[in-house]
């Protein structure tokens, strides 16, 4: 595969005008991803309803082009799920890029297909993956406390 399949249209289209960026005031979450290998870094907000579906999701960041597309990507795919159907998606999804899963690109998947080609370049597998964690990170978190605040900051560094 050569490395301009890699970033194909859609990747692009992501990158040069990304959906959901911004901070999102009285955010439920904030969560912040560093990829300490190459420098990105996303900071996500959550704000849930009153069933615990993901009502709004934003982000800000800096980052090559692989981890702020899929990051716009995927703030669009779990808008609108609960907390455990986010989580199951988010597993799956990174299932599929650690090439554990074959891809699908049906449904919510139809777009996030197009990072598949990350799959032929190892480390750019973390790229990819940054926002996937920090969002699950931080839904864990909130999950955890759920009970005793309303308000979850975390924090990765470079994880899986």
């Amino acid at each position: 595969m050569k490395l301009n399949e890699l970033y194909q249209t859609i990747i692009l289209e992501h990158y040069k005008e990304p959906h959901n960026v911004g901070e999102l005031l009285n955010a439920d979450i904030e969560s912040r991803g560093y990829n300490e290998s190459c420098g990105d870094d996303v900071r996500l907000f959550v704000k849930l309803d009153d069933e615990k579906k993901i009502d709004e999701i934003r982000f800000k960041g800096k980052g090559c082009a692989i981890s702020q597309s899929s990051t716009s990507m995927m703030t669009d795919a779990i808008k609108g799920k609960t907390i455990d159907e986010a989580l199951l998606f988010v597993d799956s999804f990174k299932s599929m890029l650690k090439g554990e899963k074959q891809f699908s690109d049906e449904g919510d998947y139809e777009e996030l297909s197009s990072l598949k080609g990350v799959l032929e370049f190892p480390v750019r597998v973390k790229c990819a993956t940054l926002s996937w964690n920090t969002v699950r990170n931080g839904l864990l978190q909130f999950k955890s406390k759920e009970n005793e605040t309303t308000k979850v900051a975390t924090t990765i560094h470079d994880e899986e």
